[in-house]
């Protein structure tokens, strides 16, 4: 991995925090390449980072044994298309985090015998607590997918999904997952001032409490149900707040909300060309 030459095209947020998590688990920055149409992104990525940048796409190719596509889907086709024949010649992996471009879209800009990997990181990469799921196509080997694992691992948890349909279900769970949670947190606290807290207060009270909930349920072995089980005594504060929720059918609404998520991914896929 650490002899791995690692180049993204485009170097925004994702694809700046992948680079941050590369280079703190130790890969040298010497062997991380990036291209950009901005040089003001480039300039920033090489002061804070110490990689190689370029606003030439081909040289990354050129350069590089897997390629990260981190540009927006809508311009996937134009940035894309042009490398198709540096990336045949080369052989190298692609790693695609675009929202919306299947497989079968980046092969057909890219050349059907075109090694691909298709993956839904989401924002907690930033702050290198991400989630992200991964599907190869069938050009993708053994080494490439253990590539491929470990970059996504440098800023989180990385899973592979069996279907390249079930990014669709990632994307609903994990990809939109964040906003869920923002949601939860925004209503809380604005139920916190109306109680009588200072917004600060409120603030990060949901803040810790949302932060505790989930290392709770991340280290422990039991389901999130029974998790909710042992803290709520019957008759007690919670058990009626949480009667109230499922009185509003709460987890039915999460359910509508996570499939209407899916579906919008599928519509996207199908706009863009997939």
């Amino acid at each position: 991995m650490k002899t791995t030459n690692i180049g993204f095209i485009g170097g925004g947020n994702m694809a700046a925090s992948l680079i941050t998590g590369l280079t703190q688990s130790g890969h040298p920055p010497s062997r991380i390449w990036v291209s950009d149409i901005n040089a003001e992104t480039l300039n920033s990525l090489s002061e804070r980072l110490l990689v190689n940048t370029t606003q030439d796409n081909d040289q990354v190719v050129n350069t590089c044994d897997v390629i990260v596509l981190a540009v927006k889907p809508q311009v996937m086709q134009a940035v894309a298309g042009p490398l198709a024949t540096s990336v045949q010649h080369k052989n190298c992996l692609v790693i695609s985090i675009a929202a919306g471009i299947t497989q079968a879209t980046l092969s057909k800009i890219l050349g059907q015998q075109t090694a691909i990997v298709r993956c839904m990181p989401n924002t907690p990469a930033l702050v290198l607590t991400g989630a992200t799921g991964l599907h190869a196509n069938a050009l993708v080997s053994g080494v490439q997918k253990e590539l491929a694992e470990n970059i996504l691992r440098a800023v989180g948890i990385s899973l592979w999904v069996e279907n390249e349909a079930d990014i669709d279900a990632v994307t609903a769970v994990s990809g939109s997952g964040p906003a869920y949670y923002f949601l939860m947190m925004e209503a809380m606290e604005q139920a916190g001032i109306e109680l009588g807290l200072s917004a600060q207060t409120a603030r990060l009270l949901v803040q810790q409490t949302a932060l505790g909930a989930a290392k709770i349920a991340l280290e422990a072995e039991d389901s999130p149900a029974t998790l909710r089980e042992c803290v709520t005594s019957p008759g007690g504060t919670t058990q009626r707040a949480i009667n109230t929720f499922q009185q509003g059918g709460f987890e039915a609404l999460v359910n509508k909300a996570m499939v209407a998520a899916r579906d919008r991914s599928i519509e996207m896929s199908q706009q863009l060309g997939g």
